[in-house]
């Protein structure tokens, strides 16, 4: 719920922010060329101002916004974690003497944000397993299918993203369809020798779908990024596992 409410936040003051640059800024500069095309009689240049000017534009910027956040956040809270996989929790004091169930209190005792990362959720479900069925294969097995809800669960966590990469390209989609049935709509003026508000009702067109474009792909580059730093955390968390407690727990089996 926390996490939802800090995505909305987000998402709200991505509108606010672009929202105030269109009507700041993009919106009275593109007014601005465009009647000064049409003193001029010629068709509206291809500034970039004139590229962003459209609605379409505005909200593939603000869902591009939403989208940076929500693949930034992720990677963070991948790499703040990162220093667990350097540092032996199965090492305390009196390990041997006290054995396992110690250390499993030892682990549940360390701060929430500690608790709740993927390596010690792995962690401990794994000891538990071990303590209640003393034995190693059953581990081994409580390690990988940990390992693998941990998949799904990165994988259901970017489906938010996947959508937002798909919905930037058909709001652009949308804003082709809108500028060409507009110079549709001024074909009569166009026989009739005026040909510029039919270049404008195109420059919509394929403006809206060029800023759609370029935008999911750079998601898409980012969420490639997210990708394989998720990867690398199935990979270590595994690894962390048998390197620090199937080897422990074969060669101790009294621990």
């Amino acid at each position: 719920m926390k996490h939802m409410a800090k995505s909305l936040g987000i998402l709200i003051l991505s509108i606010l922010a672009i929202h105030l640059i269109y009507v700041g800024y993009i919106w009275p500069e593109a007014e601005h060329i465009l009647e000064a095309s049409k003193q001029a009689g010629t068709s509206a240049p291809r500034d970039l101002i004139i590229i962003l000017k459209d609605a379409e534009q505005e909200i593939c910027f603000i869902l591009m916004l939403w989208g940076i956040f929500l693949i930034g956040d992720r990677c963070f809270n991948i790499v703040k974690d990162g220093y667990l996989y350097d540092v032996d929790l199965l090492d305390t004091s009196g390990a041997e003497e006290e054995g396992l169930s110690s250390i499993l209190s030892k682990i549940e005792n360390l701060p929430v944000k500690i608790r709740s990362s993927p390596l010690i959720q792995t962690l401990t479900s794994s000891i538990r397993r071990y303590l209640i069925t003393d034995d190693v294969q059953n581990t081994s097995d409580a390690i990988e299918t940990s390992v693998d809800a941990l998949a799904l669960r990165q994988e259901a966590g970017n489906s938010m993203i996947r959508y937002l990469i798909w919905a930037i390209p058909s709001i652009g989609f949308i804003g082709t369809v809108r500028g060409i049935g507009a110079a549709l709509s001024q074909a009569d003026q166009a026989l009739a020798g005026d040909i510029s508000g039919m270049t404008n009702s195109l420059g919509v067109a394929f403006n809206s779908t060029l800023v759609a474009l370029v935008i999911s792909i750079l998601l898409m580059f980012l969420l490639h990024q997210l990708q394989r730093l998720q990867d690398n955390q199935i990979v270590d968390t595994q690894a962390y596992c048998e390197k620090f407690l199937l080897n422990r727990i074969s060669k101790l089996g009294d621990l």
